[in-house]
């Protein structure tokens, strides 16, 4: 189906030197961005439609132009109309990381394809934050009041929004007391750039090359954040097998940057410190597009990824009041689907 607003036309007909294109609205994210793919003769583009901005201090652009200066596959840019928030993109096609791993016969048949992914994290997580040049990604950063704000919004979308599980007040202090515990360990590691949002539906293959996109929000962070984002992905089901491999490979591939003393045992730690931060993080914006917009596309995700919660949780003894929070309210039983 076309379909377009009219105030896209000046803007399109300006950048493309013609009236002759079609404007095709394609789905969006969990964001407020809206997006189009724009097709004249042989060619398409993808226009991004957000809010107005500053060209000279937009995130967007600001990483954007930062991770391909240091070698990270992203979009081009072919134009732009700031005060309408608009921005013409190369068109990557529909094919993401996600539609690939579900399209191979086995796990294996997408381990190329996530070998690209681990390359573009490498590049993000070392020559992109060694390389000190202006950003916006460097003036932000996961902190523990971040990582906090995280778990709450989890606790209160999924905990006590969906499952209405009321606390106590003994109970309310204990589960605090635990998220402040994972958050300030979490803001103590050493930070590097972190995309924020690196999972397979923010990760494009067009002609056998791997290029990111969604990194608008990109900080500084542990460098398990994006791991974790990847390999204990939602929206696919990967193996400890292949997460391990892809671990060891993202180890290796990152080995001339990482310190001298570095620990593979305290790095395994903090790996399944962020999970249960990230993956909880998930399943409050999950639970969040269903208890606050009633959008139940993302219910289906909110079991498996709170297993992943669940098991890394299970790592950690002294984080057992939260299991029991988790098993209590009933959190790991319900059928989301059919709510």
């Amino acid at each position: 189906m076309v379909t377009h607003d009219e105030f896209l036309n000046p803007f399109l007909s300006n950048i493309l030197k013609s009236n002759a294109y079609k404007v095709f609205t394609l789905a969006g994210d969990a964001s407020n961005r809206r997006y189009y793919r724009i097709v004249l003769d042989n060619q398409s583009w993808v226009l991004m439609r957000w809010d107005p901005f500053d060209p000279n201090n937009y995130p967007f652009l600001s990483v954007l132009n930062h991770f391909a200066k240091n070698g990270v596959h992203v979009p081009e840019v072919v134009g732009m109309s700031p005060k309408e928030g608009l921005v013409l993109l190369e068109d990557l096609g529909d094919l993401t990381l996600e539609r690939k791993f579900w399209e191979s016969q086995n796990q294996q048949g997408s381990m190329d394809f996530y070998e690209m992914a681990i390359d573009e994290i490498v590049k993000i997580h070392h020559p992109a934050t060694l390389d000190k040049s202006d950003c916006t990604a460097f003036k932000i950063e996961f902190n523990t009041e971040k990582f906090l704000w995280e778990m709450n919004y989890g606790k209160d979308n999924l905990i006590c929004g969906i499952l209405k599980f009321n606390f106590n007040e003994k109970g309310a202090k204990e589960i605090n007391d635990i998220f402040l515990d994972i958050c300030t360990k979490l803001d103590k590691e050493p930070k590097r750039i972190a995309h924020r949002d690196y999972h397979s539906r923010n990760l494009m293959i067009k002609l056998d090359k791997m290029t990111v996109i969604d990194f608008q929000d990109a900080r500084l962070g542990p460098i398990q954040y994006d791991l974790v984002s990847l390999l204990r992905d939602s929206y696919v089901d990967m193996n400890d097998s292949m997460a391990k491999t892809l671990t060891d490979m993202y180890l290796a591939k990152s080995k001339e940057y990482l310190p001298k003393d570095f620990s593979r045992e305290h790095f395994d730690r903090i790996y399944e410190l962020q999970s249960i931060q990230r993956c909880f993080k998930a399943c409050g914006s999950f639970a969040s597009f269903y208890h606050l917009r009633q959008d139940r596309r993302y219910l289906k995700y909110l079991s498996g990824t709170l297993r992943r919660v669940m098991k890394a949780i299970n790592e950690f003894p002294e984080y057992k009041i939260f299991a029991d929070v988790l098993i209590d309210s009933g959190a790991l039983e319900r059928k989301y689907e059919s709510l």
